[in-house]
């Protein structure tokens, strides 16, 4: 078995040279939170070794964060540094990579006004409407990576010793990203193979719609005409591959704006902006949430659905079978990026243009009339389980099992 120096060294090559896959001459920027600072660093020295001509370092703080919401004056939570976003723009404008590593905490926020959260949230999504057509059009390569915080590991392993919880979650992230293998980068190929088999066979099939059952959840999603299936990765403009969020596990489209009817039910905790939200329920009608409930934390819901007309309607669904190695950990993560690669999962907001064919070059009304959601926000919550089986309706009217017990049907 590698030290852990050496996992960690492996892990830092294969995100630079898989996940935002850096380029001769590029600019990449690193969001880290400060606890991160070694693995940081180890990509920050990859990169260049990678051909990277400039790598800056942006470090996330939680109790910077927090000390906003505890001691800021009111209009603090409906600004954003238009500057700042639009720098970004210039960024992305030069073809800028953009590296993630994303640990929000679950209980940032605890004990803080859900509006103050709510609406800083809407307020940076406005100013990075621009800069977020980059990512969302996969313009630019950008990429969502993991490793612990104390936070974190806390309470995913509340169940183990304090000294030992860093360890478990270095492990856990370690054997989802694949760098426990000989060749982590090699494992990726293999990963990237095996879910293009699972989106070209959907392509395939052009399904006009899915019908979901499990225990609470009773719903048929429509897909639009021209849904693309997408899996593992995909090119920038520039035609560079790189693979948005490590680890994944899923095959995702967009369904129709307006064809989602019946209810369901989310079966696992949903880290909203550093607040949970667990036993979710929402009930569709003509695409719209027309009603929705929650064991706790429903008020965090009701203000991701205030953000604009979009959040209450679903913008990509994704499948992912019950048997796959995040699954199989057994462990909620308190993290979308992850418990998401773990379930089959829909999303409120936002739909990705890229699932719908020459949807990177319409403008946002083309994107509606096509069927396609458009918002400020982008929310996945998590629907699956041993129990869910899914029906795809086929062009002609057949009926045929897609998933039977949580897991693929054929």
């Amino acid at each position: 078995m590698d030290t852990f120096e050496q996992q960690l060294n492996k892990y830092a090559e294969l995100v630079v040279r898989v996940g935002v896959n850096i380029q001769a001459g590029q600019v990449l920027i690193v969001h880290a939170p400060i606890e991160t600072a070694e693995l940081t660093r180890l990509i920050v020295a990859k990169a260049y070794e990678a051909g990277a001509k400039y790598v800056i370092v942006e470090w996330d703080d939680d109790a910077v964060t927090r000390a906003r919401y505890e001691h800021a004056s009111e209009d603090s939570f409906d600004y954003y540094p238009q500057w700042q976003a639009d720098s970004m723009v210039h960024f992305a404008e030069e073809g800028g990579a953009i590296l993630h590593i994303k640990v929000p905490n679950p209980e940032l926020f605890q004990g803080i006004d859900s509006s103050k959260v709510s609406r800083a949230v809407k307020a940076a999504a406005i100013a990075r409407k621009e800069y977020s057509t980059y990512t969302r059009n996969s313009k630019i390569s950008w990429s969502l990576i993991k490793a612990p915080t104390r936070a974190w590991a806390d309470k995913v392993f509340a169940d183990l010793p304090k000294e030992e919880r860093v360890d478990a979650m270095w492990e856990a992230v370690f054997r989802m990203a694949r760098v426990n293998t000989e060749d982590p980068i090699a494992a990726w190929r293999d990963h990237i193979a095996q879910l293009k088999q699972s989106q070209n066979r959907l392509n395939e099939k052009r399904y006009k719609s899915l019908h979901y059952r499990a225990p609470g959840t009773d719903i048929r999603v429509e897909l639009p005409e021209g849904h693309i299936w997408r899996g593992g990765g995909g090119e920038n403009e520039k035609g560079v591959y790189f693979v948005a969020n490590m680890p994944t596990e899923e095959v995702y489209t967009m369904p129709h704006r307006l064809g989602v009817n019946g209810t369901v039910k989310s079966t696992l905790p949903l880290n909203l902006n550093g607040r949970l939200v667990e036993g979710i329920t929402f009930t569709f009608q003509d695409g719209k949430v027309v009603a929705y409930d929650a064991e706790s934390g429903k008020e965090h819901l009701t203000s991701l659905l205030e953000t604009d007309e979009g959040a209450s309607y679903l913008g990509e669904i994704a499948l992912v079978p019950h048997d796959s190695p995040i699954s199989n950990m057994n462990r909620v993560f308190y993290n979308t990026g992850i418990d998401e690669n773990a379930s089959c999962h829909f999303a409120l907001g936002s739909a990705y243009p890229v699932n719908l064919d020459g949807g990177t070059k319409l403008a946002n009304e083309q994107l509606v009339e096509r069927g396609a959601n458009v918002s400020l926000t982008h929310v996945d919550f998590m629907i699956g389980c041993a129990e869910l089986d899914i029906d795809g309706e086929l062009p002609d009217g057949t009926i045929e099992p897609v998933f039977r017990r949580g897991n693929w049907a054929h």
